[in-house]
């Protein structure tokens, strides 16, 4: 009867536990699936560097985790790796037939080394190493069958051999301890075991793990729960929890820093207990953790809980100030508002109010008649009214009582010295709510603003400030009744802005949007950008101007990497900006319905839309070092594979490896921490870069010098402790080497000798080329002299020509009328005329004149023709001058005809064929 009471306990247990899991505010949790490690399901043992990476033993191989990416190197006989502990830069590794460790080598990559053939003996067929400790100098590594022990100072072993099989080893206050099947638990004293607890309990059972308790030990079985022994007497531990553990199938377990427990179980995942015992929460599938079978768990150096699956890998902020409550079914939905009231935690969501008692664990209910969108929630004089898609609701407990049906009532405020009213805010405008004999109703809309009212504010003159996301600010002045609006005025100077809204913060009206905070200045009558808490508002990192002022007056605004509230110190009255690094992509939460109510002392709910978040702001901003590690240098090498550099020194690359990736990494396991990186490539780009979160650079066809990289880390707000400072080189090519340069050199003086022999010759060519055509021009210029005294002298044979013609037809005119008087007196007058038209001196002249107009030509015809007379070369002379026959018959004091006869004779004497011109012979000779 007992047994069933114990029984029917457990179950009621599991249900209240499985129960108030629905409410449970649970630690954040980092999933890990083996796409993202890229390796087998399971996951054994964890360890930690001291550089804080973690390494994690798979069916695989040796996996490892930088806090960016993981790296899987595969098991050195290709068996699974289950046992893993690093100890200082050695990875201490065990599979089966097989153990050893993994160093980095000088490029950032594991190498493996093995221990087996350290030991005189060979290993047991089949044996597989399951557990790895130290003691002392020494490594530990456990199989079924034996202990060995390794110390790599100076490269002793030992063996311990078991008859029956080892569950597990262990080091405790620096002593072995190990358990055997179906034996118990030994202790080893002076290099031999001893057996010291033979109970039954542990020879059917297995030894989990033991812990130190003063004066003795505690010991954790898989199946029976805890026990402790102390001063050799063995017991059970009286603890809480001890029943229901014994229900489930543990297989794994550790004792945190804190001395809280966290148990690994087969089925029923994470359980945590309290440093008394008590079962704190359990994560499971259902709550958050991937998956139920936990086969080993682990405490970094940053208290984050590692634990190994089944399939996949997850890291528990078990000490993060970050509490998740997770809606992933979708139960509750989006929350919209919340609040803590008369001891119930309340929350507002697009599928109605849900409540619970505060700080409980116990699931959230609904309440009833308040399915749909919920608004807001406001407290006002010991009521708690609900604004509603449906109207407004005063919420009683688990009662809701609607006092108005105006459709969609935003939200509620106060009104300044009017007792038991508020001013209601809704989808058409402005109404005044009352409290008349204990019972909450509308009094009156008020006139003359019809639009929707979702942020609105009232100061102490009783004006209403309203804010429409399309329209602008309102400034309503109402009469003193707040039954209509007598005046309203629309600030022009302030930029409507999506997700904009407006807050009340200290008496000051505050509007924000992605330019910044804007304040009412009452001077200007009109808004100022305030410029100290217009940080918290900033168009880079723009998601939201929603601004919300909690009921101990924190103004919160949310932006896309920080959570930041305003707070104002009491003895300077100064703001000060407070920031809490979660980003836009972790809060989850409805864009422009953002919200964060206080919950008590430092502790705040931020709602999403698939749960909500608490946060504990005390433990936000404490300091931690965070350090940034490169990890791995690749030279890109052009038609193969990358070639790895060593990370160690400064490089000195080849100019074909002028492509350089830089992978680093902050070991940091925070889910809430996003790290962001920052470079400066002194040589290149000497300013920082923009933040990003990508932990690679690629530097692409770097020319040739030196160069200097910076690279720094962010995480949340901090900036890592350290900066990553490598120096390195892109060497010259090969066609700028010293020696191609001084065979450009040799190249160049050559080529330059031989071209100043080209050119020298050349120069003389053009020279002489020169020369000739100076010459030429001389020629050119003496002909064209030569040619001007000859058109010269052909004008002054012309003009001597044309005055002989002139002056023989006036002699012959004068003749003419002189004959026809027949006075007889006139003869010597006569016989003068014919002496000057015969006058020898005319043709003296003449002849001189055509001979230096045409030199030689009379010689040439003479010496041609020797039987011309005088009087034919006369006529020679006047035919080269092309002169017609009418021109030439005064020249020689004849008829026209006569010089036609003349022609022919002289045809007849130049021998000339008949078809032949005399002209052009004479023109031609």
């Amino acid at each position: 009867m007992k047994s069933n009471f114990h029984i029917a306990l457990y179950y009621l247990l599991l249900l209240f536990i499985s129960n108030s899991l629905l409410a449970q505010e649970l630690p954040p949790i980092q999933k890990f699936t083996p796409t993202d490690y890229d390796g087998e399901n399971q996951n054994w043992m964890i360890s930690q560097a001291p550089n804080k990476f973690i390494y994690v033993g798979n069916n695989e191989g040796l996996l490892e985790y930088n806090g960016a990416k993981w790296i899987m190197y595969p098991s050195p006989n290709n068996t699974i790796i289950r046992a893993v502990n690093v100890v200082e830069n050695r990875i201490y590794t065990g599979c089966y037939m097989e153990f050893g460790f993994w160093e980095k080598d000088a490029f950032g990559k594991l190498q493996y080394q093995s221990l087996v053939h350290k030991f005189k003996e060979s290993m047991v067929e089949d044996e597989h190493v399951w557990n790895i400790i130290t003691y002392d100098e020494w490594i530990v590594f456990q199989t079924f069958n034996r202990v060995y022990f390794y110390n790599p100072v100076n490269g002793a072993t030992s063996i311990i051999n078991s008859k029956n099989g080892i569950s597990r080893v262990f080091n405790i206050g620096n002593v072995i301890y190990y358990h055997v099947n179906h034996e118990g638990i030994y202790k080893i004293e002076a290099g031999k075991p001893r057996l010291i607890v033979d109970n039954a309990v542990f020879e059917n059972d297995k030894v989990v793990n033991i812990f130190t308790i003063e004066g003795g030990l505690i010991i954790q079985t898989r199946g029976l729960g805890f026990y402790t022994l102390v001063n050799g007497k063995l017991s059970e531990w009286n603890i809480p929890a001890n029943e229901a553990l014994k229900r489930m199938n543990i297989f794994s377990s550790i004792q945190l820093k804190d001395k809280s427990f966290v148990i690994g179980t087969i089925k029923n995942g994470i359980i945590y207990l309290s440093k008394t015992g008590n079962i704190e929460y359990e994560l499971n599938r259902g709550n958050g953790l991937s998956n139920n079978t936990a086969l080993s768990v682990f405490e970094d150096t940053d208290e984050n809980i590692w634990v190994g699956l089944d399939n996949g890998i997850n890291c528990i902020n078990i000490k993060s100030p970050i509490r998740v409550f997770n809606d992933d079914e979708g139960k509750i939905g989006t929350i919209y508002a919340s609040t803590v009231f008369s001891g119930f935690l309340y929350l507002g969501t697009n599928q109605g109010l849900f409540y619970k008692k505060a700080f409980s664990q116990e699931p959230f209910k609904f309440v009833e008649g308040t399915a749909g969108q919920v608004w807001s929630l406001f407290p006002y004089k010991g009521e708690l009214f609900c604004g509603h898609h449906s109207g407004t609701f005063v919420i009683d407990n688990d009662k809701a009582v609607l006092v108005s049906s105006t459709p969609g009532t935003w939200n509620f405020k106060g009104i300044p010295n009017m007792e038991n009213t508020l001013l209601q805010g809704n989808y058409n405008g402005l109404n005044i709510l009352i409290k008349d004999s204990g019972n909450w109703g509308i009094k009156n809309k008020i006139q003359g603003f019809d639009n929707s009212a979702r942020y609105f504010e009232i100061t102490k003159n009783n004006e209403v400030w309203v804010s429409h996301g399309y329209k602008g600010i309102f400034k309503l002045t109402t009469d003193k009744n707040f039954s209509i609006v007598k005046k309203v005025f629309v600030d022009p100077t302030i930029q409507i802005e999506k997700n904009s809204s407006l807050a009340k913060f200290k008496d000051y009206i505050l509007y924000a949007n992605k330019e910044g905070v804007f304040r009412y200045d009452c001077t200007s009558n009109g808004f100022i950008k305030d410029t100290l808490l217009s940080p918290i508002v900033t168009e880079s990192e723009y998601v939201t101007g929603k601004l919300v002022v909690d009921d101990v007056q924190k103004l919160w605004s949310f932006s896309n990497d920080n959570i930041s509230y305003v707070t104002v110190n009491d003895l300077t009255n100064q703001f000060k900006i407070n920031r809490v690094a979660i980003p836009d992509y972790l809060r989850k939460g409805q864009i422009g319905y953002e919200n964060i109510t206080h919950l008590k002392n430092n502790s705040y709910l931020i709602g999403m839309t698939d749960g909500y978040l608490t946060l504990d702001i005390s433990q936000i901003n404490k300091n931690k070092n965070y350090n940034i590690v490169l990890n791995a240098i690749e030279l890109n090498n052009v038609g193969g594979s990358n070639v790895n550099a060593d990370i160690k020194k400064p490089g000195a690359f080849e100019y074909a490896n002028n492509s350089v990736i830089f992978n680093f990494s902050v070991p940091v396991y925070n889910k809430y921490n996003m790290v962001q990186y920052q470079y400066k490539l002194n040589g290149r780009y000497d300013q920082w870069s923009e933040w990003g979160t990508k932990p690679e650079l690629i530097f692409e066809n770097l020319p040739f010098g030196d160069y200097n990289l910076n690279i720094r880390a962010k995480i949340g707000n901090q900036l890592s402790k350290n900066t990553i400072n490598y120096d390195f080189k892109i060497n010259r090519p090969w066609f700028l080497s010293n020696l191609a340069i001084l065979l450009y050199l040799v190249s160049i003086f050559g080529f330059s000798l031989m071209m100043h022999k080209i050119y020298k010759k050349y120069y003389k060519k053009l020279h002489a080329h020169k020369q000739l055509e100076s010459e030429q021009l001389i020629t050119s210029i003496k002909n064209e002299k030569l040619n001007q005294d000859i058109e010269s002298k052909n004008r002054e044979l012309a003009i001597s020509t044309m005055s002989i013609i002139k002056k023989n037809e006036v002699l012959n005119s004068i003749k003419k009328e002189l004959k026809k008087s027949k006075n007889t007196n006139n003869n010597p007058a006569l016989k003068l005329i014919d002496n000057n038209l015969n006058d020898t001196k005319d043709w003296s002249f003449f002849e001189q004149a055509f001979n230096n107009a045409d030199k030689d030509f009379l010689d040439k015809i003479k010496q041609s023709h020797p039987n011309l007379t005088p009087n034919d070369l006369r006529f020679c002379a006047y035919l080269r001058l092309n002169l017609s026959s009418k021109e030439m018959a005064p020249l020689l004091n004849i008829s026209i005809k006569s010089v036609e006869t003349k022609r022919y004779r002289l045809r007849k004497k130049l021998g000339l064929e008949h078809d032949s011109g005399l002209i052009d012979y004479i023109l031609n000779f």
